[in-house]
């Protein structure tokens, strides 16, 4: 029997006779209050407003972004263009990343789960293949523009005969955003008790540890590394160069880093600190309390990268914003052809107008 067992009410065979004393006198002297259990209700209570609110949002925007990038691509796609083939996975990698969004708003809303267990896997591959894909295809875009314009090398699917290495970039995008998401995908569990929940359940502490690792990594360190290196270089080798554009291509540049640092830092942050939490440290209520909130402030500002990107990586290029004006007029021919008579009809006026005033003025 062992001495540490407070209830132990036969003596332990140890050299120190007081040492069941001791203990039973450091129970009585224990204080209930630091062992009162912690209350995040109010923490529940806020997600149910907040995230359902946030996550409907950003689904609809992040919708609409997407998938007219989606169809512009399909429509004008050219397998001999890398940047065209990496928009279009991102597209994909963001969409299935919204998909998963309305499930998890109603889990939020309700705290309760009602699409069974085989939802709760096939929304969390979702999400996590999105997730993941939507980095890695962000890094092999910036890999590509590194080779392009520092090494001076034909971008790797410019040949017709270079698709296939392409195809098969992308295959091993897809398949290593898979190989990463899968031990999530594996321990999620959709349990439909009274109160249906849709969660990881990790066999042990190691892996819930490994997870939060590999967000950190993957999610943060990983991309900022790359993308750090590759900007680096590319920047002085773009200003070195006698281009007009030079100054817009650096700026757009500037702007991936500073927005991916400034959406996605926040929320590895948070997911270290849960790191170190299960490691035994910050373990009061008032940090467990906090660090709830925390995650859902900073969670939902990192899901928000999803919607700009087709605003960075798609409507700042001169050319795809081009096909999207030519594909809008396609589709809604009557709304452009009243938007440009309402033009024409304003410039009338302000012609008229100014011609008015020059007489007036002239005959002063």
């Amino acid at each position: 029997m062992n001495c540490q067992k407070l209830w132990a009410l036969t003596p332990c065979r140890s050299k120190d006779k007081w040492a069941v004393r001791n203990l039973v006198d450091d129970y009585y002297k224990l204080n209930p209050d630091d062992f009162t259990p912690c209350i995040t209700s109010d923490v529940k209570d806020f997600s149910r407003v907040f995230l359902p609110t946030l996550y409907s949002m950003v689904f609809i925007v992040g919708l609409i972004g997407n998938g007219l990038v989606l169809c512009v691509l399909v429509k004008y796609y050219r397998k001999s263009n890398m940047m065209d083939m990496c928009l279009l996975n991102l597209a994909l990698s963001d969409l299935l990343f919204l998909i998963s969004l309305p499930f998890w708003a109603h889990y939020a809303a309700t705290d309760m789960w009602i699409f069974g267990s085989s939802m709760c896997q096939a929304v969390t591959a979702f999400y996590m293949l999105g997730f993941y894909g939507s980095i890695f295809f962000m890094l092999l875009m910036t890999v590509d523009r590194y080779l392009v314009t520092v090494h001076a090398l034909t971008s790797l699917l410019f040949k017709r005969q270079s698709v296939s290495v392409g195809i098969a970039l992308v295959s091993f995008v897809w398949g290593l955003s898979l190989g990463v998401s899968l031990p999530t995908i594996i321990f999620t569990q959709g349990r439909n008790e009274s109160t249906g929940s849709c969660m990881p359940k990790y066999p042990n502490k190691t892996w819930r540890l490994v997870s939060y690792m590999e967000l950190n990594i993957l999610g943060l360190i990983l991309p900022l590394t790359v993308m750090g290196f590759c900007y680096s270089q590319i920047i002085p080798t773009l200003a070195a160069m006698k281009s007009k554009k030079k100054h817009r291509a650096i700026k757009l540049m500037l702007v991936l880093i500073i927005v991916f640092f400034l959406f996605w830092t926040p929320y590895n942050v948070v997911i270290f600190m849960h790191f170190l939490h299960h490691l035994g440290y910050m373990e009061s209520c008032k940090w467990w309390h906090d660090l709830g909130l925390a995650m859902q402030w900073t969670e939902t500002i990192a899901f928000s990268h999803c919607c700009l990107n087709p605003i960075i990586y798609a409507f700042m290029g001169q050319r795809f914003r081009t096909l999207v004006i030519k594909t809008l007029k396609e589709w809604f021919p009557i709304c452009f052809s009243r938007c440009r008579t309402l033009h024409i009809q304003l410039t009338d006026k302000r012609s008229s107008t100014y011609s008015t005033r020059s007489t007036e003025m002239t005959f002063v």
